[in-house]
């Protein structure tokens, strides 16, 4: 596949939507610190977003569509990026819990499985558990 197929791809807008997703929850107490940001800048690089589609990103997180990943792997590799932009500052406000809640019912978990795959998720993050305990 050549880069400009990449670029169109499903999968490319897969990841614009992920960051973005990642973006609005990091921005949820109106401020991006400087831990988040070093995970967006990580994250971004990870999912081959560019600078341009960062800055867009920051702008208006809004704009941007959740598209889940079809595959369990995926959306469960998704819900982590997302706890560990959220656990950057070692904490988890109700509201920050809400959201991640809603990312992962929009990523396809069912109610008890959402809960579970997150307290999994904060677990592996805070060095309670190792990631392929799954």
């Amino acid at each position: 596949m050549s880069i400009a197929d990449r670029y169109d791809s499903g999968e490319h807008q897969s990841n614009i939507a992920h960051f973005a997703a990642i973006v609005k929850l990091a921005n949820v107490d109106g401020i991006i610190n400087t831990e988040e940001e070093v995970i967006l800048k990580r994250l971004a690089f990870k999912l081959d977003v560019s600078d341009e589609t960062v800055k867009d990103i920051l702008k208006n997180p809004g704009k941007f569509p959740l598209i889940p990943p079809y595959s369990l792997e995926e959306r469960i590799e998704r819900l982590q990026d997302l706890c560990s932009i959220i656990l950057a500052d070692h904490e988890i406000e109700e509201e920050e819990r809400t959201l991640i809640y809603k990312y992962a019912i929009g990523l396809g978990f069912s109610n008890g499985r959402a809960k579970e795959e997150i307290q999994k998720c904060i677990n592996v993050l805070k060095g309670n558990e190792k990631r392929g305990n799954r």
